[in-house]
């Protein structure tokens, strides 16, 4: 009995002894803070840890021997250590810089899919603006964020009036209202407040914007079908921000705007405002504006309340006022006369609340809540009508999110309410919509090379669509995750949607409201999708070359497609469908940043078993950016971008074009200067063309593809009290 007490002993001992602990804190390369949040990862044994507060990361019941361990952190390039253990000195910690990456190629942390996981291990395809590119853009068109869209693979702005400049955006060949504009995860951007909301969004306020191309109807409803944008607002930092941007340039424009934030112990804030001015503009003197006399003004403050370790939330209001005249140059300037009579006058009111909360249950569950009312007031006048409606919508959401080691839950409960009330004479024209949604979505790591994100999400409206009697409509969805090494991955997906008839879209705007008749919910079919994507994406570094190459492969079908014939929108027998493929190059060496991107896209549709092409819809599409920047003092950029040919609904073809920019900017600790030029090589649809036909007095404009304003500089600075 003794012999076999000593040898236990003896054994345990042994155990103990070849039980070995690992510490390390995680530092930045830069500023020496250590870094919340990091990883380390010994691969060959499977064990890991997570950085505490202070940057510490330990690692237990670690036999001895030589292993490999991957530290990593969102932003930062990771970094490989050998080790041997056991260690020379037990009580030692290693101390491990990361190197902060910058630029596209940046890991960042996705809100969109409400786990807040890294981008990299998302299996939806995910992709994203973050703040410094965000910062570009805004120096380039401060005043909108139509230059942000325009220049991303697999999105198309299509403007919708040739004299107000008013534009939608659309994804992968589909028309804007099968795409979602978010702001924070809510929806402000919807139905008769969509057609300017391009216009109305500064760069100045976001920290990153975020994109999912294909379905996305699990979390945000069936309207998501070819994609949505979710813009992230900025929070308050550590440190205060007080930061203005004036910007003035050759198209008679001015923009001026301001940002705030402070945080302090348990409250903080955001305030955002800005002015925008443009005189209306024609080069070449041509009769009518390319871009029309434009007067807005906009405010976003925002309250966050930090109650204690479990509680946080923040409120926010959102109020922009603009007026914007457009058409004939004699009318805007005051000189109407018997001959010179057409213009376009858009006068809007925008006002919202948003509020979200969230109560952190445990470690890895919370409970989240969110809710937005709207106030849209839009009053078009054209000469010979005068179309006022007003919308109210709101969106309220209550979700659950579980974060475990192999899975992730979200699970919750939404409504959206949308109730439109046009004045006399187009009371025909209002309607109201109420949709209640619940949904669960599960994000399952398999293995360290396979995960799997699928949802469910089902729907009931009311009134309900003639082709579902109920109002019902189920919609699954699933997206797979391939880590095939740790330079090669895969995602591949797909899902439903549906879409609620309503008279806004596209051809609506172009077109104007005075002949459009109204349309009857319980008499149209609602618009039923199906989509599938699948990409492949290779990240490496080869030699000081940071490489990253993306091809998508997409289709989408959109069934019985709401068209607007002879005034009046009809369910169409038959459908359409998309289809193409993106490819995105991305390589940064040093200072030098080189971008190329491609997309093909074939639309088209099977009506009345007839095939046709889609109209306002370039197959071709390339765009290339060259950026040298030395961090935090000196940038400078070209671009240049091809659009192919495309089909115009008078049966004829546009040209196709090719357009240059150039941007300069130079950063000083407190301010910085720039200086930017659009489409250097003025290319302009009214060169080639008149854009209108019938009289100057009541013309009927041509479909708008290509660009009014020709060349455009701005000159700016930015002013960055601290």
């Amino acid at each position: 009995m003794k012999f076999y007490l000593l040898l236990f002993a003896i054994l345990a001992c042994q155990l103990a002894h070849a039980q070995n602990i690992f510490k390390a804190v995680v530092k930045d390369d830069k500023t020496k803070l250590p870094l919340p949040g990091a990883t380390a990862i010994i691969t060959s044994l499977d064990l890991g840890g997570t950085a505490d507060t202070s940057g510490r990361i330990t690692i237990t019941n670690i036999p001895d021997g030589k292993y490999e361990v991957k530290f990593s952190f969102v932003g930062y390039f990771g970094q490989d250590k050998t080790i041997i253990l056991p260690l020379k000195n037990p009580d030692e910690i290693m101390d491990i810089y990361l190197e902060p990456q910058s630029g596209e190629l940046a890991e960042v942390t996705i809100q969109t899919t409400r786990t807040n996981q890294n981008l990299r291990d998302i299996p939806t395809r995910i992709e994203a603006l973050p703040q410094e590119e965000l910062d570009e853009k805004g120096t380039m068109r401060p005043g909108d964020i139509k230059m942000l869209l325009g220049e991303t693979t697999g999105i198309q702005v299509q403007q919708t009036s040739a004299v107000s400049g008013t534009a939608n955006f659309r994804f992968q060949g589909l028309d804007s209202r099968y795409t979602q504009l978010l702001q924070d995860g809510m929806p402000l951007y919807q139905g008769f407040s969509g057609g300017l909301s391009l216009m109305q969004v500064s760069p100045l306020n976001l920290k990153q914007v975020e994109f999912i191309k294909g379905s996305a109807s699990t979390l945000y409803g069936g309207g998501a079908i070819s994609g949505l944008v979710n813009l992230i607002s900025k929070t308050p930092g550590i440190k205060p921000e007080l930061t203005f941007l004036l910007n003035g340039n050759s198209a008679k424009g001015v923009d001026g705007s301001a940002y705030y934030s402070q945080k302090w112990q348990h409250i903080g804030t955001t305030i955002f405002t800005s002015y925008n001015d443009n005189g209306a503009y024609s080069p070449g003197n041509t009769t009518f504006t390319a871009i029309p006399q434009t007067n807005r003004f906009s405010v976003n403050p925002k309250v966050f309340l930090y109650l204690d370790d479990k509680n946080t939330g923040w409120f926010g209001v959102n109020a922009t006022y603009e007026n914007r005249f457009g058409g004939d140059n004699q009318v805007v300037g005051g000189h109407a006369d018997s001959i010179h009579q057409y213009f376009e006058r858009n006068k809007t009111y925008r006002f919202s609340t948003q509020l979200s909360f969230t109560h952190k249950v445990d470690s890895s569950s919370q409970l989240n809540f969110k809710n937005t009312v709207g106030y849209f007031n839009r009053q078009l006048d054209e000469p010979t009508y005068d179309f006022h409606a007003e919308q109210w919508s709101s969106y309220t959401e209550a979700n659950y999110v579980y974060k475990g080691k192999a899975a992730a839950w979200v699970a919750g409960a939404d409504l959206w309410t949308d109730h439109l009330t046009p004045n006399y004479p187009f009371t025909q024209l209002g309607y109201g919509i109420n949709t209640l949604g619940g949904f669960v979505q599960n994000t399952y790591k398999a293995t360290r090379w396979l995960s799997v994100e699928s949802g469910l999400r089902l729907d009931y409206n009311t009134p309900a669509p003639n082709n579902e009697h109920n109002g019902l409509f189920l919609l699954p969805r699933i997206n797979v995750l391939f880590k095939l090494d740790e330079h090669l991955s895969s995602r591949v997906g797909g899902g439903m949607g549906y879409k609620m008839p309503t008279i806004f879209n596209d051809q609506s705007e172009q077109q104007g409201y005075e002949y459009l008749q109204p349309l009857s919910i319980t008499h149209t079919n609602a618009e039923k999708s199906t989509g599938v994507n699948g990409d492949i994406n290779y990240r490496n570094v080869l030699g000081d070359a940071v490489v990253n190459i993306n091809q998508l492969f997409f289709y989408t079908r959109v069934d019985q497609p709401l068209l607007l014939v002879d005034n009046a929108f009809v369910s169409s027998p038959g459908y359409l469908n998309t289809k193409g493929t993106e490819t995105n190059i991305k390589i940064f060496m040093d200072e030098l940043g080189i971008y190329l991107g491609y997309t093909y896209t074939d639309t088209k549709q099977h009506l009345n078993g007839i095939i046709s092409p889609q109209t306002l819809t370039p197959k071709n599409k390339v765009s290339a950016d060259v950026t040298y920047e030395i961090e935090d003092s000196f940038r400078a950029g070209i671009e240049g971008f091809y659009t192919g040919s495309q089909l115009l609904s008078d049966g004829t073809a546009g040209r196709s074009y090719y357009t240059f920019g150039l941007l300069i900017q130079k950063m000083w600790k407190h301010f910085d200067l720039f200086i930017n030029g659009e489409n250097l090589t003025d290319q302009r649809q009214s060169r080639w063309g008149s854009i209108y036909t019938g009289t100057v007095t009541n013309p009927v404009f041509k479909d708008i593809y290509a660009p009014l304003d020709g060349v455009v500089i701005n000159v700016g600075i930015k002013i960055k009290v601290f």
